[in-house]
């Protein structure tokens, strides 16, 4: 086996190729949360290049869909390479799942990791 460096790994198949990925609420007409952790986002400074971290946290009260958890894992990860701020992340991040499952209402908080000695925290929310 060659191991040939400019060929796509599959990892990094998948995270081009993520899409928000949804089922059927199972519970259609319960209000009950889901919460999501996701620690180890990554994107890169729209300014510097610098690269930044953040933990999101995604709390969502779902109406018909529900979003599958590896592909929103996938998902979070298309951001690794992104030069993007931190207000504009969490937005995204929020529009996209809001656009994929249309809950009845949630949040998404992005808890930076500090730089410079600056800590950012930017929480976005929606509500149907």
């Amino acid at each position: 086996m060659t191991n040939n460096n400019t060929e796509i790994k599959y990892g990094e198949r998948e995270i081009t190729e993520g899409n928000l990925i949804t089922f059927p609420n199972p519970r259609i007409g319960r209000k009950y949360n889901i919460n999501i952790t996701l620690p180890e986002f990554t994107c890169k400074c729209p300014f510097s290049g610098y690269p930044d971290f953040a933990t999101i946290y995604v709390t969502y009260v779902p109406d018909e869909k529900v979003v599958e958890l590896k592909a929103i894992k996938l998902y979070i990860n298309s951001y690794r390479d992104r030069y993007i701020s931190h207000e504009e992340s969490a937005n995204q991040i929020l529009d996209d799942i809001v656009a994929a499952c249309d809950p009845l209402e949630i949040t998404v908080k992005a808890d930076f990791t500090p730089r410079g000695n600056v800590h950012t925290v930017v929480e976005v929310k929606h509500q149907k």
